[in-house]
């Protein structure tokens, strides 16, 4: 009976010690539930910062991205703007080049014209002159040389041997020049006195300079004084014997040498005037 009731007394209390073990157990597992949840939560709670940190990263990137790229479209309209003004100038000088080509040309081509006139004007005189004054003597040379015309008469027919008085026969020469240079007003007349290289010397002469420069101004008055030439279109010139056509080794080529030339031009300076002028314009384009 004893025996009885001690078990009936500790019946309960291992059925209670049972309970505790089994609530215990139900308890620690769902602890383990809770903290493998906690565990899982806090994984993902981190990840879930990195994204973030990520994405707070990607998103100043692409605000730095975005301002730069601000940038370069306002650089790129300034840019675009500019180059719209340079294209407008660019095409305003190329006009204004163009326009200056096509003056450079037009006034090249009065030039050329000018040139060419003057030279069929050149012709026309030498064909005159050997129409008056005739081209079958051989002391009479008519050619063009540099675009003037120029006629050389040997001394003989002008002069005696170191006298610087125009024989009568040099008149009649003379006169044929003349009637040719007062029918171009606008032309000037060179008269050069050439001498041989035999030096000369009298009481009046000290040289061939001195020769050659009587030759000339004798042959100027006799033009302006006999036979009426301007004389603003005669210019008296003395070349002594350093300009000769040939080498003053023979008595005939000293003889070549002793001439009188006649040089009919265009007045130099209305006509270097002329071309300065134009090329001054021209320089100013």
């Amino acid at each position: 009976m004893k025996k009885i009731l001690i078990l009936a007394a500790i019946i309960p209390f291992v059925l209670t010690s049972c309970v505790s073990r089994k609530k215990f157990a139900m308890l620690e597992a769902k602890e383990k539930a809770t903290q493998d949840l906690l565990n899982t939560a806090t994984v993902k709670l981190n990840s879930c910062l990195d994204e973030k940190e990520k994405l707070n990263t990607d998103n100043t990137s692409l605000a730095t991205q975005l301002e730069y790229l601000k940038k370069t479209n306002s650089d790129l309209m300034i840019m675009s703007k500019d180059m719209a003004i340079l294209s407008a100038k660019g095409s305003e000088n190329l006009e204004k080049s163009l326009e200056s080509l096509k003056e450079k040309d037009l006034k090249i081509t009065r030039l050329q014209d000018a040139l060419t006139k003057k030279d069929s004007v050149t012709l026309a005189l030498v064909t005159s002159l050997k129409r008056e004054v005739g081209i079958d003597d051989p002391d009479i040379n008519i050619n063009v040389e540099k675009g003037v015309v120029m006629i050389s008469i040997a001394d003989n027919l002008l002069f005696k041997s170191g006298s610087y008085d125009v024989n009568s026969k040099a008149k009649s020469v003379l006169a044929k020049v003349a009637k040719v240079i007062n029918s171009k007003p606008d032309f000037e007349c060179m008269i050069e006195g050439h001498t041989d290289n035999v030096p000369f010397k009298n009481a009046v002469l000290v040289d061939n300079w001195d020769l050659s420069v009587k030759r000339s101004t004798a042959i100027v008055r006799v033009l302006q004084n006999d036979l009426g030439v301007n004389p603003k279109q005669l210019i008296p010139a003395g070349r002594s014997s350093y300009v000769p056509l040939v080498a003053n080794n023979t008595p005939a080529n000293k003889a070549k040498n002793r001439r009188t030339r006649i040089i009919i031009m265009p007045k130099i300076d209305q006509f270097y005037d002329m071309l300065e002028k134009e090329m001054k314009n021209l320089g100013k384009k």
